[in-house]
């Protein structure tokens, strides 16, 4: 069988690393399935979700140029659609990418338009300019301030 992009197959897990797991696909071909893409959760100890031995059903997401091929467990499970459309990335810190802050909604019920959502973001950016200004200048002892 062709191993090509989008493909769902079963696999069996040969080699668990700290970066991912070692997957042998049928005919001795075998794949990587990186940490990130194991579960939907946070995966701190991918020991907690596999085990040497274990049957899989992984999804092919990338064959590079020197035959290594990437394998997504996550992305093999099918999900209902209200779930596959509220999967957006998020920041690093999680909750959106207000670094962690909840989005605060435009009022009216309705959406808000870009240009709302931007005069937001601009407004916001300043205020956390300025505290930040704030809080180092009082380090610094900036503008005039006592110096012996």
């Amino acid at each position: 069988m062709a191993i090509e992009v989008g493909t769902k197959m079963e696999g069996k897990v040969t080699g668990i690393t700290h970066f991912g797991a070692f997957v042998d696909l049928s005919g001795g071909v075998t794949g990587l399935v990186h940490i990130s893409e194991v579960a939907d959760s946070y995966v701190k100890d991918i020991h907690e979700h596999l085990k040497v031995n274990d049957v899989v059903t992984v999804k092919v997401i990338n064959v590079d140029q020197n035959g290594k091929i990437g394998l997504s467990i996550r992305q093999a499970v099918d999900k209902p659609p209200e779930q596959q459309q509220q999967s957006y990335p998020r920041g690093p810190r999680g909750g959106g990418d207000r670094g962690g802050r909840p989005f605060k909604g435009g009022g009216g019920g309705g959406r808000a338009s870009f240009d709302d959502k931007l005069s937001r973001f601009l407004k916001d950016s300043e205020e956390r300019i300025s505290s930040l200004k704030k809080s180092t200048e009082s380090k610094r002892g900036g503008r005039g301030g006592r110096r012996s």
